[in-house]
Order: structure tokens, then sequence, then C-alpha cells
């Protein structure tokens, strides 16, 4: 974020305070006669004086250091009038991205090494380290035939990770359950727009553009989808589907005694979610999982508004008493002199009682 102060628009809390800057305003002037004096004697000494060496007059000499000093009592009685401006910020907005992660029975199959799940969840971890994490926000939840959400929107990327490492080694839905055996995407993309609803009623709105990632193989899915993409769609939410699995697919694992069933990677119906959905669909063992997530980002990013000017008024008095010290600080390179350190003291002293003052 680049800030930067409108100086034009530059008040004073506390304008009384400025009727003390005729004290350094004399001082100023007393300096520049010094100033023309020590010119001037420079000038004599050069005419009069016969050296066998050429001499030397350095143009201020200890004169450096009132002048130091006089800036640094300056700026201080500024800061003791709480100036005042308008600070402009220029920030690029950042995406908030749900990742909705498909939990059901199917993703047991191993037709991926080691099986959809646990491969799905190495593709998460991928994503995760593909984000930049400067603004963005990631929010993930599960869903078979519901939806189960994991951690709300957040910019930390260890609250994801934590929770990516627990995820384990099979779907948090008991497979024995019926339930477990429905994809139910509609029931996942509708959890993600609650997600987002809810972190707008705590946080408020922001611009940051807003994108669900859905990860599945699209095994029987069922639900309404198609409602659940027409909401995404109404604001303005993209849904990227990221498939996985194969199109031989493999036979669930059930501990029930049940007719085996074969799950395959129903690639036509979730190519067609992300169309509608206005995204772009993906599919895990294609190419590396960090350039399909790559690829993804970059998608979203694209529809990231250009820069954005954000202004606020600040009160710049710490900004003066630092340029003071600033001052005190390199005029006491020239000091030579017991009385010059003593005067250095003291408009260290004043200096240390104004900024004590101004934060009470």
């Amino acid at each position: 974020m680049l800030r930067w102060i409108d100086f034009s628009t530059l008040s004073f809390a506390e304008p009384p305070y400025l009727w003390l800057l005729v004290a350094p305003a004399v001082l100023l002037v007393l300096w520049i006669w010094q100033v023309l004096r020590r010119r001037a004697d420079a000038g004599r000494y050069r005419r009069e004086r016969v050296l066998s060496v050429r001499e030397r007059h350095v143009l201020l000499g200890d004169l450096a250091f009132w002048l130091a000093l006089g800036i640094a009592t300056t700026l201080c009685i500024l800061a003791l009038a709480r100036p005042v401006a308008r600070i402009s910020a220029v920030r690029r907005a950042s995406a908030d991205i749900v990742l909705l992660q498909d939990g059901s029975a199917s993703m047991s199959v191993r037709d991926v090494a080691p099986d959809r799940w646990r491969r799905s969840v190495q593709f998460l971890r991928a994503f995760g380290e593909a984000l930049s994490w400067k603004g963005d926000r990631v929010a993930l939840a599960l869903f078979a035939s519901h939806a189960a959400p994991q951690i709300r929107l957040t910019k930390d990327p260890n609250a994801l990770f934590f929770f990516i490492d627990h995820l384990g080694d099979h779907s948090p839905f008991p497979i024995e359950d019926e339930a477990t055996w429905d994809t139910n995407i509609e029931q996942g993309v509708s959890w993600g727009m609650q997600l987002v609803e809810m972190d707008e009623k705590l946080f408020g709105a922001t611009k940051n553009p807003k994108a669900f990632v859905v990860i599945s193989d699209g095994q029987a899915w069922s639900g309404k989808v198609a409602t659940a993409l027409a909401q995404a769609h109404l604001r303005d939410i993209p849904v990227y589907v990221v498939g996985v699995g194969t199109t031989a697919g493999g036979i669930i694992p059930d501990p029930l005694p049940r007719p085996p069933i074969r799950a395959v990677l129903d690639r036509a119906s979730l190519a067609e979610i992300a169309r509608i959905g206005g995204g772009q669909y993906f599919e895990i063992g294609r190419e590396p999982d960090s350039s399909v997530a790559f690829k993804i980002i970059s998608s979203i990013r694209r529809r990231i508004p250009g820069a954005q000017e954000e202004e606020s008024t600040e009160e710049l008095y710490w900004r003066f008493l630092f340029a003071a010290g600033v001052f005190l600080c390199l005029g006491s390179l020239v000091v030579t002199r017991r009385a010059e350190l003593s005067w250095l003291a003291a408009g260290a002293l004043v200096a240390f009682l104004i900024l004590v003052s101004t934060v009470r």
C-alpha cells in the first residue's frame, strides 16, 4: 500500500500554539546576522593576515548547531499545534476465495494415488502455498449430502494449513452413513455463499473479488446445482472446478455388505458446472498442482479492479517530532563547546516534554 500526504490540506488542531513561532523567527534573524558577521570577518582576515599557507574558513562553523537547534524548536512548536493532513493511500484489492472440498464416499476410490481424498488434500496445500497471502483471504468447507464449514474467510495461512494437516487420511463424513454417498454440489456452493454473507455481516462488505473453487469427482451428484450457480452469478462469484479421479474409476471401499459401486470421474458434468458458473475446469494429474493453482489464482486476480485510492485524515505531530530529533542529532555533530552541549541537552529535554504532553 502506497501512502502520501497532501500538504495542501495541512491544518492545525491547536492553532494558538503557532504564536510561539515568533521566537524562532527572531532567533533566525539573529542567526542570519551572525552568519553575515562571520563572513565579513573571514573576508577581512583573508585581506589583512599574511600566512605561509592558505587559511580556510568553515562556512558556518559552530553556527550550524544553532541553525539545527532553531529548526528543531520550530518543528516542536508545529508538533505542539497538532498538525492534521489528508492521507491518500493507494492499494490493490485482494481476492476472497472459498475452497469447497468434496468429502463424499466416492472420494475414497484409489484410482489416483494414494486415493482421491488424500490427493485432493495435497492439492489444497499446493493451492495455499501458491497464494501470496498479501491481503488474500481463504475459507474452507467440506460437503457430501450436506456441507460442513471448516474455517471462515481468513488472512492467516497458518489457520488454513492447520485444518489441511488435520483433515486426515479419509473424509470426516463416515462412509457407513448413507448420506455420505451423495455428492451434493449445490450444498457446497450454497454454504460458500453463506460464508461470504456471514463475513459481510460481521466485518462489512469489501471490494475484493470473490470466487469458489470446487474440488470434486462429480460422482452421483445431486441437488439443484443450477439454483446455487444462479445465486453465485448474481453476486458475481465465479465457480472454478477441479476434477479428481479417472474416467476408468474404481470400486468404492465399503465396510458394509452392499453391492459394489464403481465411481468414475464425471468430467462432463463438472466442466458444465464450471462453464455455467463463469469459471474454468481443471483436472488434477494433467499438470502440476502448483500450475493449476497459479492459473486459478491468476484468473481470479484478473478480475481485481485497478489501483484504488482511499483518503483519510491523520495527525502528523509525531512526524514533526521525529524530524526535530533528526536535526538535533545532526547539530550535535558540530558541537565543540560545553555551552552548546548544554543547549543541546536542553533542546532534547524540551522535545521529550512536548512529546509526553502530546501523547497524553
